[in-house]
C-alpha cells in the first residue's frame, strides 16, 4: 500500500504548488492536511520557541491518520521530540532536525540553511551546529511577501527568480549543501542545483527516507 503522509498546516491560504509540503500533487497519495486554526505565520515563526503554544498541533498529531506526520513550517523543529512521544508513528517537525545526521556526512562550515526569515531563525531551532551559516529569502523578495501576507497569488518563476539572485549573492564559496527550512521552498530546489551546483536537502526527502514511495520522484532532492 502507498504510504499516506499528514501534514498539520499553519493557519494560511496563499498557494500550494507542486513541490510544497502542503500540495496534494507532491504526494503518490493524497495527504491529509490538518490546520491548525490560529497558528499563522507570525505566530510561529519567532525567535523565542517558548513562546509558540504548541498545544494545538499535539491535539491535530493525536487525531492524524498518516503513516507519517509531518508539518509545514520547519520553525516547528524544537518541538520534534515533544510531538513524537504523542504519537506511534514517525512524526518529522523540520528539515532541522536533520542536521546532526548531515553534518556526520558533510562539515557543518560546508552546510548552510536557507530559511523564510535569518532574523528570526536562530540556535534555539538548531543547537550544537553554531558553524552552520544561515540565509534567508530578502524582506521584499516575492515569495516571502506571498507567504507573510497570506496574499491569494504567487509567481512561482518570478519567487523562483529572486531566490536564485539572492542565494548567488548570499552562499558562502565553501558552501556544497542548501537545506531549505522553509517547506514552501522545495519547489525551487531543481533551480538551486542546476543554477548554483548546490545540493539541496529539505523536509521531503526526510518524509521520503523513512516512509518510501510517499514523495513523487521529481519532488525529491538527488541522493
Amino acid at each position: 500500500m502507498t504510504p499516506r503522509v499528514s501534514v498539520l498546516q499553519l493557519d494560511t491560504r496563499f498557494p500550494r504548488i507542486a513541490g510544497d509540503v502542503a500540495a496534494e500533487t507532491t504526494y503518490t497519495t493524497s495527504p491529509e492536511i490538518i490546520r491548525i486554526r490560529g497558528a499563522g505565520v507570525e505566530q510561529i515563526v519567532t525567535r523565542d520557541p517558548a513562546c509558540v503554544d504548541i498545544t494545538p498541533f499535539v491535539e491535530a498529531a493525536r487525531t492524524a491518520k498518516g503513516d507519517v506526520i509531518t508539518t509545514s513550517c520547519g520553525f516547528l523543529a524544537p518541538f520534534e521530540d515533544l510531538l513524537a512521544k504523542e504519537v506511534d508513528r514517525p512524526f518529522l517537525a523540520s528539515s532541522l532536525n536533520a542536521l546532526p545526521c548531515l553534518s556526520k556526512k558533510i562539515s557543518s562550515a560546508q552546510i548552510q540553511i536557507l530559511t523564510f526569515d535569518a532574523d528570526r531563525l536562530c540556535a534555539a531551532h538548531f543547537p550544537g551546529l553554531s558553524a552552520v551559516r544561515v540565509v534567508g529569502l530578502r524582506p521584499d523578495s516575492h515569495l516571502r511577501q506571498v507567504i507573510q501576507s497570506d496574499a491569494p497569488r504567487l509567481d512561482p518563476a518570478l519567487a523562483c527568480h529572486e531566490m536564485i539572485d539572492g542565494l548567488r549573492d548570499d552562499i558562502n564559496h565553501t558552501c556544497h549543501l542548501i537545506v531549505l527550512e522553509c517547506t514552501n521552498l522545495p519547489p525551487y530546489k531543481s533551480a538551486i542545483q542546476t543554477e548554483l551546483d548546490l545540493k539541496t536537502f529539505d523536509i521531503l526527502d526526510r518524509i521520503e527516507a523513512i516512509c518510501s514511495g510517499a514523495i513523487r520522484s521529481q519532488h525529491l532532492s538527488p541522493s
